[in-house]
């Protein structure tokens, strides 16, 4: 593990591959935001046949609901939500293409599974600083499910956001230290 790696997103898989749990990123693109509801409805979606209303191919998925904006900035606060919480719905949505996901804290053994085997790396990110977290966004707009508020799925443009490989796709865990999930 060296220093900070700066990456841009969507996420190519050939560095998807290179990357090692520990390694210590600053992303600047597009990130879709989606939690628990927003997965469940998309799984809902795929499950009755029908598409969904982004194209995941490529992208990290942020397990965050922004705060409304203060006057003058694109979002307010922006941290991660548990992870876990999405876990009913990664397996399902790690087979749409997503390159990667990104939350705080780790996630089950079924979860990790379902991430290597389609080739998702997790990536985590701070808890508690939502506020710097946000000051990274340059913008942010909604793409689907308006009516769910700031749980809607959003694309956020961001810049230098600060992100841990949590899981590789060789196996590596940055968790492997603590009890089975």
């Amino acid at each position: 593990m060296g220093g900070v790696r700066k990456v841009k997103a969507p996420l190519d898989r050939e560095l998807t591959r290179e990357l090692r749990a520990g390694d210590r990123l600053l992303i600047t693109g597009r990130l879709i935001t989606a939690r628990d509801q927003a997965h469940r409805r998309m799984v809902e979606t795929l499950e009755s046949g029908g598409r969904l209303p982004v194209d995941l191919q490529g992208e990290i998925v942020y397990y965050c609901a922004p705060s409304p904006p203060p006057p003058g900035l694109p979002a307010g606060s922006a941290g991660p939500t548990t992870s876990s919480r999405m876990d009913p719905f990664t397996p399902r949505l790690a087979a749409e293409g997503m390159a990667a996901c990104l939350g705080k804290g780790p996630r089950s053994r079924e979860v990790r599974e379902a991430l290597r085997r389609h080739g998702v790396l997790y990536l985590v990110t701070v808890g508690g600083a939502a506020a710097l977290l946000g000051s990274r966004i340059r913008s942010a707009k909604v793409l689907a499910y308006p009516e769910l508020g700031p749980e809607a799925v959003m694309e956020l443009e961001v810049e230098d956001f600060p992100a841990v490989v949590a899981y590789d796709l060789a196996g590596g865990d940055v968790f492997a230290h603590l009890p089975d999930a």
